[in-house]
């Protein structure tokens, strides 16, 4: 029975002090290794080659064989020197050596702690090759191991705990493999169960693990120092910034007083990365715990480029060609402000309706209201000549954003809208006073090319008529939901419900903007732009109080850059508040072809209806981005 450090169970082989010892002589002839690379790059010949590297493993088990053959092949040295085509003499020989360490703690995390390892080069054990007569080519490389048999725990203790609900992992358990990454995991989740009950300098007090090699039995026993509870200290700014340093502790919330907890670190480094002013945030801890076992933390801040412009297009068969692009402005008045200016021209050559435009601006104020508050003023003017009406409107709005969790985002503001508008009713003015509120749950795998996850927006905007404008209420909902399944998600199903809702006011008395229409990419796609509307008689139109929209796409990936998509998308609008089996609906359905680049995937897709009677034909559109 011997007794070995943590990580470092004895094997008792010859092998395994053959290993040690190799590791000590790459220690020794360092500067000899320093010689012979000189002579290496003088007198190599250019023609030697590493013509076969062979790997045999003998396993308690035909199972266990092929599993541990694959693994240490896999975590090789010598295998990724080959894959990388190094054939140098010396720089094999070397790789050689330090296999002995790499395949020997493959061994023990896979829980076999008696192993033989002999590594020879064409035929000479690696570890009795003299680093000052190495040979002049390598062309044979053999790996052989013995795993021995796999060791189970016969004691797995660590100690003390915070509380008995602490999550020791399941592995560390008498009889379960022994593992050693296992007592790691066991040692790590100890030590921060203990930081996040406020002992910030929790250690290991004490460490015992006991191989029994004739049993293949390991007893590990850890002892756990949790130290005193700890209260946060004082946040000392390291790097200069361009954001005032006061703005960066309102932005911070650093909790000065409040009992430690990783937990807490992290919320104020993440309040400082979401204000996008800093390419990089590090806060570290002291060393030494201040009066009172308080803990001084050191924040360095690394500014991020000031200034950002973006733009995006699409263009579709009837719809025509759409361009966007943004400004952005980081840290405007030096406390983090984002500042964003955006124009966008649609429905350009389109055969439907007029070109639309808008411009809009946002500024962001972090931390108006506590670190997770903050504060927007916006504005936008745009025009829009759209199938069934033409609108020019004004919109100011100012209000706060609350990051409530890492996912979830609330926003609630006041604002007024005005609205000038030629319809088949006639021209009229609108002129509201709106309370928008705006409610994001995003858990997607990646924003812009989702494979796992879901999102959901929910939109309620009230607003109260001025003059002879009624009041009411528009309701609008977008939830996502995306399924990746095979290796490494080559296939994706993904679906989308859209549910909008007009409340309060009459449908002839609601502005045009807040109805709405089906039809188009961003709702049925292979029905013309904005062709289900609701029909009020003798020709003229206008959009609905309520919409229901769905999705469906199946995307695979053919290549590393080139995707397939088949997608299916429907559309129902009702004069009333609430679609009905009644309502009118259309549909259409086609194929598309996806080109990944850096700034997402490329989209090309065609379609055509399936039902309604609001289109026929074929529909092309090329945008960037997934359709949802």
């Amino acid at each position: 029975m011997d007794a070995c450090p943590l990580g470092f169970p004895c094997g008792g082989s010859r092998q395994q002090k053959r290993a040690t010892r190799a590791v000590s002589n790459v220690n020794s002839y360092r500067l000899s290794l320093g010689l012979a690379g000189l002579g290496a790059l003088l007198c190599a010949d250019a023609a030697s080659a590493l013509d076969d590297v062979s790997y045999s493993v003998t396993a308690p088990s035909e199972q266990q064989r092929e599993e541990m053959r694959d693994f240490l092949r896999d975590i090789s040295l010598i295998s990724q020197a080959e894959n990388d085509g190094r054939t140098d003499p010396q720089g094999l020989v070397s790789t050689a050596l330090a296999d002995y360490t790499q395949l020997l703690e493959g061994l023990y995390s896979k829980g076999y702690y008696s192993g033989v390892i002999n590594i020879t080069v064409d035929g000479r054990e690696a570890s009795e090759i003299a680093l000052l007569d190495l040979p002049d080519t390598v062309s044979r490389i053999l790996v052989r191991v013995e795993t021995g048999p796999q060791f189970r725990f016969d004691r797995a203790d660590i100690g003390p705990l915070p509380s008995r609900r602490t999550p020791i992992p399941e592995g560390y358990a008498p009889g379960q493999v022994a593992e050693s990454g296992v007592i790691q995991d066991a040692v790590d989740v100890a030590i921060e169960a203990w930081r996040e009950n406020s002992n910030a300098k929790a250690t290991i007090a004490s460490e015992e693990v006991i191989a029994k090699h004739n049993e293949a039995r390991l007893s590990a026993m850890i002892g756990i120092r949790p130290g005193p509870r700890v209260t946060f200290g004082d946040m000392i700014v390291t790097t200069p910034s361009y954001v005032r340093q006061s703005a960066i502790r309102r932005i911070a919330g650093f909790p000065e007083g409040e009992p430690f907890a990783p937990s807490e670190v992290e919320k104020v480094v993440e309040r400082l990365r979401d204000t996008g002013a800093f390419s990089s945030v590090t806060l570290q801890e002291r060393e030494v715990l201040g009066p009172g076992n308080t803990l001084d933390m050191d924040l360095a801040v690394s500014d991020q480029k000031p200034r950002r412009i973006g733009f995006g297009a699409e263009i579709s068969t009837l719809e025509g060609a759409a361009v966007n692009a943004f400004w952005l402005h980081r840290n405007l008045f030096g406390g983090a402000e984002r500042f964003r200016v955006e124009g966008s021209v649609s429905n350009i050559g389109s055969s439907e309706s007029g070109m639309d435009y808008s411009l809009s601006s946002r500024l962001d104020v972090p931390a108006i209201y506590g670190p997770d508050t903050d504060g927007f003023l916006s504005g936008s003017l745009a025009y829009a000549d759209e199938p069934t009406y033409e609108s020019t409107s004004a919109v100011a709005t100012f209000g706060v954003s609350r990051q409530l969790t890492d996912d979830l985002e609330v926003e609630l503001g006041l604002g007024l809208a005005y609205f000038d508008v030629i319809d088949d009713i006639g021209e009229r003015d609108f002129l509201t006073v709106i309370f928008p509120a705006e409610l994001t749950w995003d858990k997607r795998s990646d924003e812009l090319n989702p494979k796992q996850g879901f999102y959901v927006n929910a939109e309620a905007t009230p607003y109260v008529g001025l003059g002879d404008t009624q009041s009411g209420a528009r309701l609008y909902g977008d939830a996502r939901y995306y399924l990746g399944f095979g290796d490494g998600d080559p296939n994706v199903v993904a679906a989308r419900l859209q549910v909008g809702s007009v409340v309060g006011s009459d449908l002839t008395e609601t502005p045009p903007d807040y109805l709405f229409f089906s039809g188009g990419g961003g709702t049925v796609r292979g029905q013309p732009y904005q062709s289900l509307n609701v029909d009020l008689g003798d020709g003229d139109e206008t959009g609905g109080r309520s919409f229901v929209g769905v999705s469906a796409e199946f995307r695979r990936e053919i290549t590393d850059n080139i995707g397939a998509v088949a997608f299916y998308d429907g559309g129902y609008i009702d004069s009333d508040s609430f679609v009905s089996a009644d309502s009118d609906f259309h549909s259409g359905a086609g194929l598309g072809l996806r080109y990944q680049t850096g700034i997402g995937p490329i989209r090309f897709d065609v379609a055509s209806p399936v039902s309604g009677d609001t289109g026929e034909g074929i529909q092309y559109y090329i945008g960037i981005g997934q359709a949802f």
